[in-house]
């Protein structure tokens, strides 16, 4: 572990201590989340506790022939439920829809942008992927992303790139590198300052992006209200209902990484719209579907939003509710089921165990 605090012993007790992974792009993101809270908070300190997670020190296997849900945040949630920790700055793509008994994602900021991007190697930089030459290979640790391009762009040849995304550019970058390019979340790259070398944005037409891709997620002990209350002030609403929506279709489904399962989503007014889908492997099956409903949303004129006639305090999918209307994030979860559903009606289950048995038996 490692951190940086410069009060005093007697001081120290009075210091948030959150954790995040060691890597470039999770420290940013952390740092983030803590400037933000110090806008609210201006005389508050905080440390950041940093680790290595079981999926930062296995780098030569797939994610999915790993095989483990939580690889990225088992060793923070313990250290959490310790008590060494007052919360976790999460990507929330790598949050289990299950959390552990106990914890909660306090708040949800603002999404950045969820799609895919390309990133060309010098060789291609002028090309997109459906003007690669056949044959070319396309780096991704993603399942998801894997048996879409199977799918939708056959003439390109798929491998595994595992590391931080410094890593990866750098296996791009490489003058021996057997990548024409590679496909990683725009998100990352935005956020690490990187945008210039965004080739192509992958509208979700063309690749459907992974559940809570894009958003950040602060966990904290859900009896923690000390630390529940301090993050309120960061929440965001249309990141909320969509995240909410999408992490229930992956619970429903039974989905993670061991399965090609995708989604999109938009909030329009009071109108929620995801859309779901399932792939085999080779991506020559595809099982998918939309769903849309409307939502009770608050007025802008100040009127309550409609009573919710469940009143027991819960968490939507791991999520605090917050300063939301329950009757709306009630809405986003029960869209999200609604969708799975109608992919389960459609053999999307055993598609995925397909999918499992393949991976597993190729360990």
């Amino acid at each position: 572990m490692s951190g940086n605090v410069t009060m005093n012993s007697e001081e120290k007790c009075d210091v948030i201590r959150v954790g995040s992974r060691k890597s470039e792009l999770a420290l940013i993101q952390t740092k983030h989340v803590i400037q933000c809270l110090k806008e609210y908070y201006p005389k508050k300190e905080f440390e950041i506790v940093t680790m290595f997670t079981k999926g930062d020190k296995i780098l030569d296997k797939s994610l999915p022939k790993i095989g483990e849900k939580s690889l990225f945040t088992e060793e923070l949630e313990q250290a959490l439920e310790q008590g060494s920790l007052d919360f976790v700055v999460h990507s929330l793509k790598d949050l289990p829809t299950i959390l552990p008994a106990g914890m909660a994602l306090g708040v949800l900021l603002k999404r950045e942008d969820p799609r895919d991007a390309v990133v060309m190697s010098k060789k291609f930089k002028d090309k997109k992927l459906s003007t690669l030459p056949k044959g070319s290979v396309i780096g991704t640790s993603s399942l998801r992303r894997s048996a879409q391009l199977a799918r939708n762009m056959p003439h390109l040849k798929v491998e595994n790139v595992r590391g931080n995304l410094n890593t990866r550019l750098s296996k791009l970058d490489d003058k021996k590198s057997p990548y024409a390019a590679i496909i990683l979340a725009a998100a990352g790259l935005k956020r690490m300052g990187w945008e210039d070398r965004i080739s192509q944005i992958l509208e979700p037409d063309e690749i459907l992006y992974a559940v809570g891709q894009g958003a950040l997620g602060v966990e904290c002990r859900e009896s923690d209200w000390k630390m529940r209350s301090l993050l309120e002030p960061l929440y965001d609403m249309e990141t909320t209902l969509r995240c909410v929506c999408e992490r229930s279709f992956l619970k429903t489904l039974g989905g993670g990484c061991s399965a090609p399962v995708a989604v999109s989503s938009s909030l329009q007014g009071e109108k929620l719209t995801i859309t779901g889908a399932v792939w085999s492997l080779d991506g020559q099956t595809l099982i998918t579907d939309t769903r849309n409903g409307k939502l009770h949303l608050p007025k802008d004129d100040g009127e309550p939003p409609r009573k919710c006639p469940y009143q027991e305090p819960r968490l939507y999918c791991g999520i605090v509710p917050g300063r939301m209307s329950a009757l709306s994030l009630l809405g986003a979860e029960q869209l999200g089921k609604d969708l799975a559903k109608s992919l389960i009606e459609k053999n999307a289950v055993d598609i995925m165990l397909e999918a499992r048995n393949a991976i597993s038996n190729s360990k």
